[in-house]
């Protein structure tokens, strides 16, 4: 187990707009509190249980999953469920229980945020 603190995540409240975590790469040097947020994301998705997840629900029909619908991914069920909450954790899932199911969804703004980060600088027409 880490000691190591856990940073509150970065997805909005329920009917909030999200916050932007960092400006493109290619805009300027990042600040610490902006490098934290980054790192959060990334490593979250560092491990290949967590991007497979995060792209079951990110693709699927209607923009949110039932757990029962992603968790065939090569691991237990208690190891998909710790998964989720570490994406969770990062801001990147939100979730919504419904019976005995949890269903996930991934805010378009969390994809907008994360497009934005990686995208390339405009160039110039020529």
């Amino acid at each position: 187990m880490s000691n190591a603190e856990v940073l509150p995540p970065t997805a909005p409240a329920p009917g909030q707009a999200a916050e932007a975590c960092c400006p493109p790469l290619t805009e300027r040097p990042f600040s610490a509190e902006e490098a934290e947020r980054a790192a959060r994301m990334f490593k979250a998705l560092g491990d290949p249980v967590r991007l497979r997840l995060f792209s079951a629900v990110a693709s699927h029909e209607g923009g949110e999953a039932c757990v029962c619908d992603i968790s065939d991914v090569g691991v237990s069920q208690p190891t998909v469920s710790h998964h989720l909450k570490k994406l969770k954790e990062a801001g990147l899932l939100t979730s919504e229980r419904r019976g005995t199911w949890v269903y996930y969804r991934v805010e378009p703004s969390v994809l907008a945020t994360m497009g934005s980060l990686l995208a390339a600088p405009a160039t110039a027409a020529r």
